[in-house]
């Protein structure tokens, strides 16, 4: 099992919707995906099949909508080389949150 921590939480879907945002959507894609392959270097060929576990760590209680954060997270995972694919053939995910003021971030687990 491999286990990464990014010290921080990507931006939710919600924020992109809209057809005024593409440029905004396409330019966050792109930094997580720098982001996540900054904090994510696999030490292995990325398996077929991956178990992904995701936990956000939110600096507050305010209700957060899981499947919101982790589009831009997987799309960085498969440029990482970390999983094959995000399609359902390649990975099964499970997204847990969590409460940490003092440091926020997202951990992912990867069988």
């Amino acid at each position: 099992m491999e286990k990464y921590t990014i010290p921080l939480i990507p931006p939710s879907l919600n924020k992109y919707a809209g057809r005024e945002n593409t440029w905004a959507y396409r330019n966050a894609k792109a930094e997580w995906r720098g982001i996540v392959c900054a904090y994510c270097r696999p030490r292995r060929k990325p398996p077929a099949f991956a178990h992904v576990m995701i936990t956000f760590y939110f600096p507050s209680r305010r209700r957060h909508d899981a499947d919101n954060y982790c589009k831009f997270l997987l799309d960085g995972l498969v440029s990482a080389g970390v999983i094959a694919d995000d399609d359902f053939a390649h990975v099964a995910y499970f997204v847990r949150g969590g409460v940490d003021k003092s440091n926020p971030r997202t951990e992912v687990e990867v069988a």
